[in-house]
């Protein structure tokens, strides 16, 4: 059993792509400010974090500062409505569910496709497939708290522009290894099972 990062940040990268010596990502984060609308001061993290994920992942910044495993589609973190906590909010390419996969009495000879992967990837069919062929593409849907424990305190005021890029990549850094815990377990067990 190999285990399977679900994220991670590709510094690398963002440092190679960085028109400044700050990187994209900072960048980014400025080209997008009004993403941290009404998170200056607030008592919680919840407002600065996911916006500092939203600008570190697609479609904001893509590829992203945040990279993710080749199985998960999309995720995002949001403010529970209920309490102001965050959630996780992670779609994963799975395979078809047993009571598909013990009987193939449904298939009648119709010639169903699963996820296509172009060089790795999992990405959506084409028309043209859709068109030959019918797919059955199963996704697990994994909405999840997100421990504050260890988030920054969002800054007071987005004047002191080190402190600002400083405390997002550090939320980002938390909310990968706090997202890795509770998905690389699921995303290794979906991979041994393809070996």
């Amino acid at each position: 059993m190999v285990a399977q990062r679900a994220f991670w940040i590709d510094g690398r990268y963002d440092r190679e792509r960085a028109r400044f010596s700050d990187g994209l990502y900072t960048e980014q984060l400025w080209a997008n400010i009004g993403e941290f609308d009404g998170a200056w001061g607030d008592i919680a993290p919840v407002t600065f974090c996911c916006a500092a994920w939203r600008v570190a992942t697609p479609p904001i910044m893509d590829p992203g500062l945040v990279r993710r495993h080749r199985r998960i589609l999309s995720a995002e973190c949001v403010r529970n409505a209920w309490d102001g906590s965050m959630t996780a909010r992670i779609a994963l390419v799975s395979p078809p569910p047993a009571a598909l996969t013990t009987s193939r009495e449904w298939w009648r000879d119709r010639g169903w496709q699963g996820w296509p992967e172009i060089f790795g990837q999992f990405v959506e069919p084409a028309d043209r497939d859709v068109a030959k062929s019918p797919h059955l593409r199963a996704t697990l849907r994994v909405d999840a708290p997100v421990p504050l424990d260890h988030l920054p305190a969002a800054p007071e005021t987005m004047t002191d522009h080190a402190a600002v890029a400083e405390t997002a990549y550090r939320a980002l850094t938390v909310m990968v290894a706090e997202l890795n815990e509770l998905l690389t377990p699921i995303i290794t067990r979906l991979e041994d099972d393809l070996s």
